[in-house]
């Protein structure tokens, strides 16, 4: 998935040896978390909203320099892992470096989950099924051949969750009745944790859109 085009060149960088008047209005006016700091032009790390009651305008970012977090992606970051580097840093900006350590622009998690939303994997007609094995015992391979062979289509496929040596796998599959592809996936040893319908699925979004929606504009 091409997210390049997502970054975005009008949110601010400060230089660590500016005072914090700006950055206090920047939290102030803002829903965002972060906000990058660079020396000399150079990349440091991110300083938090959450340091806000600490800022005095007449300080400036130096004094917090070992407050600063280092976490940030580059062009060639994938997707999957850009949404993993949010949810990792409790961020929903992340700064995008080019080689030299030099801020290009900004990752707006709002902007990124959109473009997510807007796969075949959440748009095309289909149903959702969620399932568990052990960690050394799935291959993707054979869960695309176990849903294909119940003549129905792997729209997406990725693990959310993976605990005590037991990966869970949720799966879009093009299909209207799940009942084959999961006692097939019951025959190959798979648990069933969850299965629905698209209607069921797109209420489900809708929640958690919504709740998204909420802690952006908190």
């Amino acid at each position: 998935m091409y997210i390049q085009d997502q970054i975005v060149t009008n949110v601010p960088i400060f230089e660590v040896s500016e005072t914090l008047k700006d950055v206090i209005k920047f939290f102030e006016e803002t829903t965002f978390s972060h906000v990058a700091v660079t020396e000399n032009g150079v990349y440091l790390g991110m300083l938090s909203e959450n340091d806000l009651a600490c800022f005095e305008p007449g300080k400036t970012v130096e004094e917090f320099r070992y407050e600063l977090e280092s976490f940030y992606v580059v062009k060639e970051t994938a997707w999957l892992d850009v949404l993993e580097m949010f949810s990792r840093n409790g961020s929903n900006i992340l700064p995008v470096l080019d080689e030299n350590q030099i801020v290009l622009g900004y990752y707006n998690l709002e902007d990124i989950v959109s473009v997510f939303i807007d796969t075949p994997f959440f748009k095309e007609p289909g149903a959702i099924l969620v399932v568990s094995t052990g960690i050394k015992d799935y291959s993707f391979s054979e869960i695309a051949q176990i849903v294909e062979s119940n003549n129905a289509r792997l729209l997406g496929a990725f693990i959310t969750d993976s605990e005590n040596d037991v990966v869970q796998i949720t799966l879009k599959i093009g299909t209207q009745s799940l009942n084959e592809v999961t006692q097939t996936f019951r025959r190959y040893n798979y648990s069933i944790i969850f299965g629905n319908s698209d209607d069921q699925f797109l209420e489900d979004l809708k929640q958690r859109s919504d709740y998204l929606e909420k802690y952006l504009n908190v």
